[in-house]
């Protein structure tokens, strides 16, 4: 029942020392001695990031798959509750294989021997939103395809509203007591979780995602995204081509196989620049579970990238932006910086650029003067993104996982090789797609891509330029008909004016003749 659940959740609360994190900033006296008395005695010798996690951990896996997404919001967070918060993994038993079983068969209207042979009873993943099984496909097109199926766990859409209504009551109640409460937005990172979980439960969208990865990254040949097999794919199963790859996190046994592992790391991230910047679509859970390294002769060395349940999309815009700032950025022109976030509309127009610029200084200034192997990106991002919320900075959702991605690659690719040297690898790819989104080459671009319109549209102007004539409302209507009136007065004025100047000439011609033809007689 729902009020168990949530004397359940308060009871979690204060025996991890969760009302400690907003304690002191409780606005009503009464309120926070209460809380103290009830929780005497407990010991909180733990850090604060860590109880967090344990709490979450507690609570179950939508509890644990939101303190995942919350991880990414470290332009809220403090960084040791990010940190902490970022080591949460999805430890959930899986359920029984016959349900996984029934609910295949249920989507796809045939027993599942019919379709798949050697389909092992046993998941080999399991998390909180599904599990994943292996099989072959029997028959068809696809026969004897190895394929990886994942299931979504039953039930989950009631189990998930109701923590999220209990969630959506706890934001609203630390928005309430805690002063930082509206700054933190944590109704408004609720509903982000609450969509990004409704998204998940949708494995056909996690499937057009892949299969748009898999699109992009053909001509790179640097990863290997798995093959989505539309004919068994459902909202509640997808089935995907098999992969067979070592965790990339086993370095040693990479590095024995013979993997070149500096250029691993380099290869990480021309792949996350190239989705970013050319595609403007990337993988956004680019941790070190969903990444695994191919051993096969034909494609040995490459990534190979698994679950597609989150990607991030950049627009046009947002690509411009980041351009100019990036150029802004390596040139240290900070006045530019704050420049930018004002034309965004990010920052309120009344924000002094001086003042935005001095912050935005503060906070990467010191970075150049550090070798480029010690300057982390993300860091940066990250730090300008805190730096800018005095500012009132509404930071954009698609931009925080971008920023997310980001420290993610860069981990990892620091974790394969220390010497790893983010901006020398990243910065002549930066460049070279600034040349051509800021430039002649991008004019062109456009004018091409925008040509067969302006072809459709040009032999419509006639008729378009009618029809606006004849719809044209009743003021501009009025307006030329006064137009018409006056022109006409004019006209009728100009034609007398003109017979009276003729009719002045003529009689003067005429008295000119006539006192010629009379002055012999005179």
């Amino acid at each position: 029942m729902r009020w168990f659940r949530g004397l359940f959740i308060l009871w979690i609360v204060f025996r991890f020392g969760l009302d400690e994190l907003v304690l002191s900033n409780f606005r009503h006296p009464f309120l926070r001695g209460f809380t103290r008395v009830l929780t005497l005695g407990r010991r909180l010798e733990a850090p604060r990031g860590q109880r967090l996690r344990q709490a979450l951990e507690s609570l179950g896996p939508i509890f644990v798959k939101f303190g995942q997404v919350l991880s990414t919001r470290r332009d809220l967070l403090a960084p040791d509750i990010a940190d902490e918060l970022a080591l949460l993994q999805d430890r959930v038993p899986p359920f029984d294989s016959a349900v996984a079983v029934a609910t295949i068969e249920r989507v796809l209207g045939v027993p599942v021997d019919e379709v798949f042979a050697d389909f092992e009873r046993k998941p080999v993943a399991s998390a909180s939103i599904a599990q994943v099984h292996f099989a072959t496909i029997r028959q068809g097109r696809h026969a004897g395809r190895e394929v990886a199926i994942k299931v979504l766990r039953p039930n989950m859409l009631p189990v998930i509203e109701k923590d999220l209504s209990l969630m959506r009551l706890m934001a609203a109640w630390v928005e309430k007591l805690s002063a930082d409460g509206k700054r933190l937005k944590p109704r408004e990172v609720v509903a982000e979780f609450d969509k990004h979980l409704h998204d998940e439960l949708d494995l056909l969208r996690e499937a057009s995602s892949a299969a748009q990865l898999r699109r992009n990254m053909a001509d790179l040949d640097l990863v290997l995204i798995p093959e989505m097999f539309w004919d068994f794919c459902r909202t509640e199963v997808l089935v995907m081509e098999r992969m067979h790859g070592v965790p990339i996190n086993q370095i040693e046994g990479l590095r024995q196989a013979g993997v070149d592992i500096p250029k691993l790391a380099r290869d990480g991230v021309t792949i996350f620049f190239t989705q970013v910047f050319r595609d403007g679509f990337f993988h956004a859970d680019m941790h070190p579970g969903n990444i695994q390294v191919s051993l096969a002769p034909e494609t040995f060395g490459r990534y190979i990238s698994l679950d597609f349940g989150i990607v991030g999309t950049l627009t046009e815009f947002d690509k411009e932006y980041l351009a100019q700032n990036f150029t802004a950025f390596f040139r240290r022109d900070y006045k530019r910086v704050a420049e930018l976030h004002i034309e965004s509309g990010w920052v309120p127009k009344d924000t002094r650029v001086d003042e935005l610029e001095a912050s935005i200084r503060a906070v990467c200034e010191p970075y150049f003067d550090r070798p480029l192997k010690e300057i982390s990106l993300g860091l940066v991002l990250m730090r300008l993104f805190q730096t800018s919320r005095r500012f009132n900075v509404e930071i954009q959702p698609q931009l925080v996982l971008l920023q997310k991605t980001l420290l993610n690659i860069e981990g990892l690719g620091r974790q394969l090789d220390p010497e790893l040297d983010l901006w020398s690898t990243a910065k002549p790819f930066l460049e070279r797609w600034m040349d051509q989104q800021i430039g002649p080459a991008k004019l062109w671009a456009q004018i091409k891509a925008e040509a067969p319109q302006y072809a459709k549209l040009l032999p419509t102007l006639p008729r378009l330029l009618q029809g606006y004539l004849q719809q044209r409302s009743p003021d501009l209507q009025r307006e030329l008909a006064e137009l018409r009136h006056a022109q006409g007065r004019t006209h009728r004025l100009l034609q007398s004016a003109i017979l009276v100047v003729l009719g002045f000439a003529l009689g003067g011609m005429a008295t000119v003749w006539l006192m010629g033809a009379l002055r012999p007689i005179l």
